[in-house]
């Protein structure tokens, strides 16, 4: 099947099975962190794995729009990093695109330049929610005006940042990032904790750049000022991409995927850990340990889909480690016997769509039923899919969900503005199309 560029609509096809080998593209949130910590060592660096994604380009763009230089060698990037204030003004405002972790991470260290940036970013990131950033880096003391107060484009106005003690309301590795890169610049030492553990990237991070850096029972300090070491990094494969694929394996009789070499970071494997609790068979094969990050193939095969209790509730400080695997939960939780309920999950709202919205509108489109709450849903299986037109409100992980639901509906479904997907992972359609056969996938002029 040819690569998809930018298709607005993508036929899926019930599937026999599916089987093969892949590799996830490299890990996203990794590889946000992996050239915001390049671009501020002092020296060169080397990626080698980035995330193909276009918010990891856009990521990339505004570092080179702050005046880093950036090869590409090879299947490598370059990074010449240039200090923990090396960044010049930029001549045009940033654009983040459909970023969260661009605008929200970078923010922080901009924070700390001795000029103003503006950032913005596209329809969708302009609805989400920048206030959570403002208050601590504003206590560190830079000066941010943002549309209503709370939303993109943001104006930040750099300063010689001092330390904070803060705890953030919310569990949310962005702010935390935010709050560390900034501190990485401030003076003194600043702590920060977080109301429960979310992913842990940028602290392992950290003490891989050579940061003066320390956790102890959720309570997280770093010194300010420490110039950090370059590093040559190989980022792993994204596990929030490879669970449509597990998804799918599961779900689909006779099929076995395996993926090589995803991470598998305890922080992001709470998906793996709700899928074997379900019945999935995933097992974990020649694990290593690269860069503090846990790394490893998963042979995926066909299971029975059973919940262990009549209803399972996934809620409190699960969620914000299994926030992005929700759309693709859903597809399954339809097919598991049983009754599977979110809660806590009121953050989707503010996702790149209303994904609780999205989620229950995809459902029912393809003759499902699900019951909908302000902070998730519930849904009880095993019930069957039919062909629909899926809605994906522009949101890549809406449009990779209900593809893989599209391979086990009878009839065709439709995936509205499946382009969408190259948000994450450009190349999904073509390596979906590869393990699950000729005739599963077409794209629809």
């Amino acid at each position: 099947m040819a690569e998809v560029a930018m298709s607005r609509k993508m036929r899926i096809n019930k599937a026999p099975r599916v089987r093969g080998a892949l590799r996830a593209p490299g890990d996203k949130s990794i590889s946000h962190r992996a050239l915001m910590f390049t671009s501020i060592a002092e020296g060169t660096s080397r990626i080698e794995g980035l995330a193909s994604s276009n918010d990891c380009r856009s990521t990339l763009e505004c570092i080179r729009a702050l005046g880093i230089e950036v090869e590409q060698r090879d299947e490598a990037l370059i990074i010449h990093g240039k200090g923990l204030r090396g960044y010049r003004p930029p001549s045009v405002p940033l654009d983040a695109g459909n970023s969260g972790s661009t605008i929200r991470m970078l923010s922080g260290l901009l924070a700390a330049q001795p000029f103003t940036t503006e950032i913005d970013g596209d329809e969708s990131l302009r609805r989400r929610p920048m206030a959570r950033i403002l208050e601590p880096l504003e206590m560190m003391g830079a000066q941010i005006e943002a549309r209503d107060g709370r939303f993109a484009p943001l104006k930040i106005r750099g300063a010689r940042l001092k330390a904070i003690n803060y705890t953030s309301r919310v569990p949310s590795a962005q702010i935390k990032s935010c709050v560390l890169l900034a501190a990485l610049c401030a003076e003194g030492r600043t702590i920060f904790r977080e109301p429960a553990p979310s992913r842990n990237h940028t602290e392992l991070m950290l003490a891989e750049f050579g940061a003066r850096f320390l956790e102890e029972s959720g309570r997280m300090s770093i010194e300010g000022g420490i110039e950090l070491n370059p590093v040559n990094y190989r980022v792993p494969g994204d596990p929030s991409s490879a669970a449509f694929f597990i998804a799918a394996a599961t779900l689909l009789p006779d099929s076995e995927i395996v993926i090589e070499g995803v991470a598998l970071n305890p922080s992001r494997t709470a998906f793996l850990d709700v899928m074997t609790s379900l019945g999935a068979r995933i097992e974990r094969e020649n694990l290593s340990l690269m860069h503090g990050e846990i790394v490893g193939d998963l042979r995926v095969t066909t299971g029975e889909l059973k919940s262990e209790r009549p209803s399972t509730i996934l809620s409190g400080s699960i969620i914000p480690n299994l926030i992005d695997e929700i759309p693709i939960l859903a597809v399954v939780g339809a097919r598991t016997e049983g009754r599977l309920e979110i809660r806590d999950s009121s953050e989707l709202r503010v996702k790149e769509s209303d994904r609780i919205r999205t989620i229950c509108d995809g459902i029912r489109a393809m003759g499902g039923e699900i019951e909908e709450f302000e902070d998730g849903f519930a849904i009880a299986g095993p019930q069957p899919f039919a062909g629909g037109a899926v809605q994906t409100a522009g949101d890549h992980r809406i449009a990779m969900a209900f593809s893989v639901a599209g391979l086990v509906a009878e009839g065709a479904t439709i995936i509205e503005d499946a382009d969408c997907a190259a948000v994450s992972f450009p190349e999904f359609y073509r390596v979906l199309g590869e393990v699950a056969g000729e005739g599963a996938i077409d794209e629809i002029a």
